[in-house]
């Protein structure tokens, strides 16, 4: 097949899942390819500019992604519910890359153009509901670092010691409230938190 940047940003994607970013090099992305690693530079120059189109791309499937969920919302949704649309497909898209929280979360830095989206609508969706000019900014960063935290720890390794019935029996001993906090679904967890985090918005 033709060598093209779509296809190196694919096994880019596919190294970086595996690898981390510490893993990541034009030489495996090369080998993934089964071509050199000096036939990529022609177009793709460097490391860093393989990871800018990779953030660009998660980053543009997240847009996408909230842009449908936002079209499947009735027209009375209020901003929350707007907001709530937007943090959920941000969630489900990231998720579905091994490693997509930390390559989001990098998408910033390297001045993604999908990034940068999302985060103009969502201060767009701020400003809809009222939230003050000088707390858009912060609501905005709260709420997307919030989202890819959380997927984060989604995407973490298991624990290294297994965990069996008898210690959560004796943790909830200790600790009722903290266990009985984190036995709640993961999907009602995420929801509920980002309607919290939204009346804070509203009352801030």
């Amino acid at each position: 097949m033709k060598l093209t940047a779509d296809r190196i940003v694919d096994a880019g994607m596919a190294v970086f899942a595996e690898s981390g970013y510490h893993g990541l090099s034009m030489r495996r992305v090369a080998e993934r390819l089964d071509t050199f690693a000096g036939s990529l530079y022609y177009h793709v120059p460097s490391k860093s500019h393989l990871l800018h189109l990779m953030a660009d791309r998660l980053a543009q499937q997240a847009y996408d992604a909230g842009t449908a969920a936002l079209a499947s919302l009735p027209d009375s949704a209020d901003w929350k519910a707007r907001v709530e649309a937007q943090a959920t497909s941000l969630r489900i898209t990231i998720r579905q890359h091994p490693g997509g929280a930390v390559l989001f979360a990098d998408s910033p830095k390297v001045l993604s153009a999908g990034a940068l989206s999302l985060m103009e609508r969502l201060l767009q969706t701020l400003a809809d509901g009222g939230i003050p000019e000088d707390r858009r900014g912060i609501a905005a960063d709260a709420l997307l670092s919030y989202v890819t935290g959380f997927v984060l720890q989604e995407q973490g390794s298991p624990a290294s010691l297994p965990v069996t019935e008898q210690d959560v029996a004796d943790l909830a001993k200790r600790f009722p409230m903290t266990v009985a906090a984190a036995a709640r679904p993961e999907e009602e967890q995420f929801s509920l938190s980002v309607q919290l985090i939204c009346v804070g918005f509203g009352n801030a």
